[in-house]
Parts: C-alpha cells; structure tokens; sequence
C-alpha cells in the first residue's frame, strides 16, 4: 500500500489527517485521514494539521485530537483476519442487502447542515 503524502509544497512526510472547506459556513474542517483521496480535500501530515490556521472570521472545526497512525497495527491485521474467516463461513440465512455505500455507517453529531459521520 502506498501511503498518500501531505499536501502541502515541498513536504513529504506521510498524512495523516484531511482538511475540507465548507464555503457555505466560513468552516475548515480538520479530521482523520480520509479512506480514499479526494478533489477537494487537502491531506496533511501531523505537524501542519497541529499548525493549521483559518482566514479571519473563520472557524476551524477539529474532529480529532490525535492523528491517526499511517502504518497498520496488529488490531487491524487480526480485525482482516477475523472478517476473512467469517466471510469464509456459509451463511445461515441471507443478509439484509444496506444501502448502497452507507453499510456500517452512522451519524454522530451535526454542525450546521455539516453531519459527522462514523463507522461501526
């Protein structure tokens, strides 16, 4: 896996948080390392997500305090382990078909119209 680097000119430490812009409400929003690299974000690497600044009259909306590591843990090995073993097994009666795209996925909080969305 190659890890995606920061955004930022000329750094080439690994990121690990995003930065969005939400025009709408003067809000620059801060969080973990998104799972696929997007348009209109922005990754960054530890030390300029802790230096991040907004334009006057701005806020800047962290959603968590810790980067998350880049590097996989042995939580996540054992976690893809598990999910092979049970994908492995026959199924007793069919699953329940989730919206496409929004399996495992719920809302946590609200900002504005912004919504924090986590997974399970």
């Amino acid at each position: 896996m190659i890890a995606r680097r920061c955004s930022r000119t000329a750094c080439t430490r690994p990121a690990v948080m995003t930065l969005t812009y939400v025009y709408a409400d003067q809000t620059a929003v801060l969080g973990p390392l998104a799972i696929h690299a997007e348009p209109h974000a922005y990754d960054l690497c530890s030390e300029h997500s802790e230096r991040l600044s907004a334009p006057r009259g701005w806020e800047v909306l962290r959603l968590s305090t810790v980067p998350a590591e880049p590097e996989p843990t042995n939580d996540d090995l054992l976690a893809l382990a598990d999910a092979v073993r049970e994908a492995g097994r026959v199924p007793s009666a069919p699953a329940p078909t989730p919206e496409p795209g929004l399996a495992g996925v719920r809302e946590s909080r609200r900002h504005g119209h912004l919504r924090v969305l986590t997974t399970d």
